[in-house]
């Protein structure tokens, strides 16, 4: 069972707690305020934290109400079967050094709408490189023309058994909407993970992106848990 507090989190909020999904139900209200009083945050403003639910339930809701805090972001988790169709989009590999500034450019276009994902910096992408999981042969690209288009970033999480693959991030740039690269993108990376011997492939999307989820459903992508947001309100 575990709380987990953030400084990095974007405005209006100056931290975000995490509560993961194996946590006690029956004491969620006293070691939510707990948390709060206890750290080193203590006496700051109360709009200005932000807590995420992991596997969020219906009745997760009004507990958190009665210490004041309000939902106002899911972002759900959706799961498929692997091996996935095949596409003929052609992909390369990310080369550490070279296309950092590419990815970002596009990744800050494509999420400049994104609350955390928008506003990628070399050094934040830098210490992705650096973690364990960070594979570049999984992180493809699609170019046009000589110009990255697309990107399909994945991840394997190998304390998953079986093990799980992520469609970690996936964007087309806006220059390039309308092209129906979507689909293929994701198929991309599906491919991948299934060439790796992964049977399921798992990706998370705001619960309001209709485009994307229709996207997702066609894949054969269907809602596994949501992770909820809520801001306090008292």
């Amino acid at each position: 069972m575990t709380i987990v507090i953030s400084n990095e989190v974007s405005e209006p909020f100056t931290i975000s707690i995490t509560v993961t999904e194996d946590h006690e139900r029956e004491t969620l209200e006293k070691d939510i305020l707990e948390t709060i009083n206890t750290s080193a945050h203590a006496g700051q403003k109360d709009e200005g934290i932000q807590l995420w639910l992991e596997n969020a339930k219906p009745s997760d809701t009004p507990l958190l109400k009665n210490v004041g805090f309000f939902p106002y972001r899911d972002v759900v988790q959706m799961r498929c079967a692997l091996p996935a169709d095949e596409t003929e989009l052609n992909t390369r590999s990310f080369v550490v050094g070279v296309d950092e500034d590419a990815f970002i450019a596009l990744n800050n276009r494509a999420f400049a709408w994104h609350p955390e994902q928008g506003n990628l910096n070399y050094s934040q992408l830098e210490e992705l490189e650096g973690e364990t999981w960070f594979n570049p042969e999984g992180f493809l690209l699609h170019e046009i023309d000589g110009r990255l288009a697309g990107f399909c970033w994945t991840k394997i999480h190998q304390d998953h058994k079986p093990l799980l693959g992520e469609i970690y991030v996936i964007a087309v740039d806006p220059d390039f909407h309308g092209q129906n690269l979507g689909k293929p993108m994701t198929l991309a990376g599906l491919n991948y993970l299934s060439n790796q011997g992964i049977d399921i492939g798992m990706l998370y999307v705001e619960s309001d992106n209709v485009p994307a989820l229709r996207v997702y459903e066609k894949l054969g992508f269907a809602h596994s848990l949501t992770n909820r947001a809520f801001r306090c309100s008292r």
